[in-house]
């Protein structure tokens, strides 16, 4: 078997199962992250609930002991300064139901105004953004309307003892610019959960992908040692008794198969896991190695003919893997479903890609799941599926002067099939 050299190549770890990393109590109790979530929110506006009511009510006393008790000439009556800790108690629910507390603060503070208290309209201010960010425009445009209307009384304007026009153009011009900016701090507060959850759907697909990848990988190579295992123990068992040298070499190819499997589960499970740095470690697979499975492959009795023609430039890691893995299936369903004993592979260079053949010169076995007609096993579903991740086409099927072949096309430089 091949010596040992450096480690099969891992790309960056996606975390496919966090779970299995880093448990939490979300382990224990599958709700308790969205319950914990939830009552973090809830603590965020009884907090802003209590700070808008203070500031509200305290802004009101000051001003009603500041007139010696009295509710004339701007004092804040005990009735105002009840409809304003309403208003502001009111922001607990601004999250589940905007629309109702926008509603509740416009009429408290309005109501307060009228008892002649030099209102705060902080707890309408929040509550109206809260509104926005809820995507309940329209409620925030009549919000702003009513308001106006209740403060200015527009048919009144310029009349003695009410509004002047300079003052409603300024208080209308006020209310555009509220509006302005809550919709800009809506538009990039979308923006920033859209950009999230993009991140999330990326970090998803990778990890599909990955598990794909490491799908493909246990797949090749638990099938290719296992076909070898299985075809030396029986070898084994039927010249234990009449040829034990033979017997005795079969089993010593079961041995070496095996470790090899070992290493090589070792390095694709790697991913999952911090390995021993001392362990001993396969090479990368790629066509560097194609020797090794010709030895896997005589070893199961099908004798292999590689003919490979020069290579012009060095391999991309991804595309030499895809490569092995191609031969690596090809071979092993050769040596399991199609009852043959020769099997020719050929790697050759044209036009920035990689073309591989696979031809045998078996017949499909109609128990065969790697090479039924019509019904292809995962053997050729993986390999395809290696195919189409790099750019590439692959053809499987039975050949018109007999036997089957597998081709794939793998571009190296964009180039086109």
């Amino acid at each position: 078997m091949s010596p040992p050299g450096r480690r099969l190549p891992v790309r960056r770890r996606v975390p496919l199962w966090p779970e299995m990393t880093r448990p939490d109590l979300s382990e224990r109790e599958p709700g308790a992250l969205a319950r914990n979530a939830t009552a973090r929110r809830w603590a965020v506006d009884a907090a802003i609930a209590a700070v808008v009511t203070a500031a509200q009510v305290g802004g009101a006393l000051t001003t009603w002991h500041h007139d010696g008790g009295t509710a004339h000439d701007g004092g804040a009556g005990p009735l105002a300064c009840v409809l304003l800790a309403v208003g502001g108690a009111s922001l607990i629910a601004r999250r589940r139901y905007p629309v109702g507390v926008l509603a509740v603060t416009l009429v408290t503070t309005l109501w307060a105004s009228s008892e002649s208290a030099h209102v705060i309209y902080l707890a309408l201010v929040v509550a109206f953004f809260s509104a926005v960010l809820a995507r309940k425009r329209a409620a925030a445009i009549a919000s702003l309307v009513i308001g106006y209307a209740a403060s200015v009384w527009p048919w009144l304007i310029g009349q003695s003892g009410h509004p002047s026009a300079a003052f409603a153009l300024g208080l209308a011009a006020g209310l555009i610019f509220l509006l302005s900016a809550a919709e800009l701090i809506r538009m990039r507060s979308q923006r920033a959960t859209a950009l999230q959850r993009g991140r999330e759907e990326e970090l998803r697909r990778r990890a599909s992908e990955e598990r794909m990848r490491m799908a493909r990988d246990l797949h090749d190579v638990v099938a290719h040692n296992i076909s070898v295992i299985n075809v030396q123990a029986n070898t084994a068992l039927h010249l234990m008794d009449r040829q034990p040298e033979r017997a005795r070499s079969a089993l010593t190819t079961i041995n070496d198969v095996s470790k090899q499997a070992l290493v090589e589960l070792r390095s694709v499970l790697g991913v999952l896991r911090d390995v021993d740095e001392s362990a001993p470690r396969a090479p990368s697979p790629g066509l560097a190695r194609l020797s090794d499975l010709v030895d896997s492959a005589a070893a199961a009795g099908l004798a292999v003919h590689v003919e490979e023609a020069e290579r012009p430039t060095p391999l991309p890691a991804d595309v030499d893997l895809a490569a092995y893995r191609i031969i690596q299936e090809a071979l092993t369903n050769t040596a399991r479903h199609s009852g043959g004993t020769k099997a020719t592979v050929r790697v050759a260079y044209d036009d920035g890609a990689l073309i591989v053949e696979v031809e045998d010169d078996g017949i499909p076995r109609p128990g065969g799941s790697g090479f039924r007609p019509g019904r292809p096993g995962n053997g050729i579903a993986g390999m395809t599926e290696r195919a189409k991740a790099l750019g590439g086409t692959l053809q499987a099927g039975p050949r018109p002067e007999g036997g089957f072949g597998v081709r794939a096309w793998l571009p190296v430089h964009g180039g086109e099939p």
